[in-house]
């Protein structure tokens, strides 16, 4: 069988349990070797006789998959499919897989250093000391305020966690889940007008969706308390950038935490013109623990399912 692996993280640790067990399975393996997301039309010179994929965040269009004439899973490294066109597949009769769970911890941790590193603006006091200047800033404790959770899924709940060894109030808005789980996992369930209005904190952690797109926007900045911090570690197109700049230009917004951007990567932003915004590469997942669980997970899923068993991580059936 030809296996095309895209996701770069597994790409270049040719020596890990998953690529072995992979190599064992195959000895027709396709390697993503840019170093980067695959574009379509690299795609569409390769896809044609691939019977199996384990993808990164390449864009996986309906002309990649119709193009695809003997393919028989897309295993996404990774939780997010919004890059798969989940219709066009389902259509083939191509099951697209994800790796729920794995990179969860690692998320929130960065996520939740986002929030302390905004509140205290150490960064910024880091860069002016490194630069012979001392500085005298005055930040936020977090002990006792209110932190809004968009998004109470597996990172949202660690999150969570975490936050409650800061005496936080937890406020939770998931509309996949109901009151009932969310009350269950120490959270009150609020609207998402409830969280704007109340939280000194609002992390997202939710898929890219129709609904999702730009729910942050200007409307929804309006109605958060003055000095919000904002922290998007999911998806880019959550958070309407030239928006929060407006937030963060008239004080509104006294922070934002950014891993994920409407472009990536997202060069001459002019969020990056600020001292109070933190931002890294969509390096949520980027860990040792997380990457070896995307892999081994990614690779159990593809040989599952190419070996006609039963899979539970299928996402489009």
């Amino acid at each position: 069988m030809k296996i095309l692996v895209t996701a770069a993280s597994l790409c270049k640790n040719e020596n890990s349990d998953a690529m072995k067990r992979l190599r064992a399975f195959s000895d027709d393996l396709i390697l993503n070797g840019h170093g980067r997301p695959m574009t379509e039309d690299e795609l569409l010179e390769i896809i044609e006789d691939v019977d199996g994929y384990i993808a990164g965040t390449d864009t996986i269009t309906a002309k990649v998959i119709e193009k695809a004439k003997k393919l028989k899973v897309i295993s996404r490294y990774g939780a997010g499919v919004d890059s798969v066109d989940l219709a066009a597949a389902k259509a083939k009769g191509i099951p697209v897989t994800n790796t729920p769970g794995a990179n969860s911890q690692a998320v929130a941790e960065l996520a939740f250093g986002h929030m302390l590193t905004l509140a205290r603006k150490s960064e910024y006091q880091s860069k002016m000391l490194q630069d012979g200047v001392w500085v005298n800033v005055i930040g936020k404790q977090l002990q006792g305020k209110t932190l809004g959770i968009i998004g109470y899924g597996n990172i949202g709940r660690r999150f969570a966690k975490m936050a409650r060894g800061l005496d936080m109030r937890i406020l939770a808005y998931d509309p996949f889940l109901s009151k009932e789980f969310i009350e269950a996992n120490q959270a009150e369930c609020c609207t998402l007008d409830e969280i704007y209005a109340q939280a000194d904190v609002i992390t997202v952690h939710l898929p890219l969706t129709d609904l999702s797109r730009h729910m942050i926007n200007r409307e929804a900045i309006a109605k958060m308390k003055d000095g919000v911090i904002l922290i998007n570690t999911a998806r880019g197109g959550i958070l309407d950038e030239e928006a929060v700049y407006e937030g963060i230009e008239s004080g509104k917004v006294w922070g934002v935490g950014l891993d994920a951007y409407e472009k990536e990567p997202p060069m001459g932003s002019k969020l990056f013109h600020h001292d109070n915004v933190v931002a890294t590469p969509h390096a949520g997942a980027h860990t040792n623990e997380a990457v070896e669980n995307m892999a081994n997970m990614s690779v159990d899923n593809l040989i599952t399912i190419l070996s006609g068993k039963e899979c539970s991580c299928i996402v489009n059936r």
